[in-house]
């Protein structure tokens, strides 16, 4: 059978994985009331449980950015869905608790390729507005994200929630035989480079400056989307359905924006999206700390989702534009000093909630923002040095 070729093909295939990889990071906090059940759990089993994911999500981040470059984008991609079906099915029907481990990581390695590998082939594709066509892309992971637990409300009352967990793996194949029938960008390096060269380049200073702003955009996602409800039920004085709903906001502010990156204001400077970006995530802050309305607080939840939304995608698309040569090797590097940054920093929080409480949360969120801003900074100033 011949293979389907075109761009605009490759970019569907490429949201198909995204959407699937914002399935992904919701599925297992959504079933974690059955399994805790189902496996006698306690507090410290679940919380075992949880990190695995993230690891999994870290080690595929880790190596999919030079098999890409080495051997292309269609191999890893298919194997990524199929270790992401394992894991679907694995944590719907695994009658023990170390065959339930052993499939969360695999959920989470599928994951970490696909979300890696994706976003690298939409910037080989993309020979002008590479930001602007990230942005899209990220649309479809805040829809995999939104999705999931609204089919989850929809249909728990009518099937078992782990038979739907089952039962949406099997979109995984579908992709698999999506990824099968399309020809993908051809791999980048003909011959294998010296690892001494590929390291000076992954530590140039602005490709390490565009990494320490994803540490610090990562960890900041990471610590509202797992605090906030509990900062707005201890000191906002909302009843958890109402934090639960803010927080679904949080993400359609991240979304809608996306969409408007990467439709309406395409022609604008990415560098002018992203200053706007960093004020919307200021304002969000603010209104969330001041706010003395149910209202006001969940405005600035949307509008803190809007602040996040340009992070990944502007900085990655400046290092699409830059390390073309070594797109998908960069960023696998950026996306594995990003999910450090989201598992360090939330442990971290973890401490200073328990120590200092909870309303910590937007103290340490304006002073990730201060640095992020300061980065930012001298990542322009780079890249005008470049020019």
């Amino acid at each position: 059978m011949k293979a389907i070729t075109g761009k605009k093909t490759v970019f569907a295939a490429a949201c198909a994985g995204m959407l699937l990889f914002g399935i992904c990071l919701i599925t297992l906090g959504a079933v974690a009331p059955t399994l805790r059940v189902k496996f006698s759990l306690d507090a410290l089993g679940t919380g075992t449980l949880f990190s695995i994911l993230p690891f999994g999500i870290l080690t595929g981040s880790v190596f999919f950015g030079p098999v890409c470059d080495r051997r292309g984008y269609k191999l890893i991609l298919i194997l990524a869905c199929l270790a992401m079906f394992t894991g679907f099915e694995g944590i719907a029907y695994a009658k023990s608790l170390w065959l339930l481990k052993v499939c969360v990581f695999l959920f989470g390695l599928g994951g970490g390729i696909i979300n890696g590998a994706t976003n690298a082939v939409v910037a080989d594709i993309s020979e002008h507005n590479k930001g602007a066509n990230l942005s899209l892309l990220g649309v479809f992971f805040g829809l995999g994200a939104l999705g999931m637990p609204l089919l989850l409300g929809v249909w728990e009352q009518k099937a078992n929630m782990l038979a739907i967990i089952a039962t949406t793996g099997w979109l995984t194949l579908l992709v698999v035989l999506l990824y099968s029938g399309i020809q993908f960008p051809k791999a980048k390096q003909e011959k294998k480079q010296e690892p001494a060269a590929v390291i000076h380049r992954l530590t140039e200073p602005v490709l390490v400056l565009i990494a320490a702003f994803l540490f610090l955009q990562s960890s900041l996602e990471a610590i509202i989307n797992n605090w906030t409800t509990s900062y707005l039920i201890s000191v906002g004085g909302m009843l958890e359905s109402g934090a639960l709903y803010a927080l679904s906001l949080h993400i359609t502010g991240m979304v809608i924006m996306r969409f408007l990156t990467g439709s309406l204001l395409r022609n604008f400077s990415q560098l002018t999206i992203l200053w706007i970006c960093m004020l919307l995530l200021l304002a969000g802050i603010f209104f969330m700390q001041t706010g003395h309305s149910l209202m006001i607080k969940t405005a600035g939840l949307f509008l803190s989702g809007a602040g996040l939304s340009g992070g990944f995608p502007v900085m990655l698309g400046l290092a699409g534009e830059r390390y073309a040569d070594i797109s998908a090797t960069a960023f696998s590097f950026l996306f594995t000093i990003a999910l450090i940054g989201n598992m360090l920093v939330n442990y971290l929080m973890g401490i200073i909630v328990q120590h200092y409480g909870i309303q910590q949360l937007v103290t340490v969120s304006y002073i990730e923002i201060g640095i992020m801003i300061t980065v930012f900074y001298l990542v322009t100033r780079q890249l005008s040095s470049k020019k």
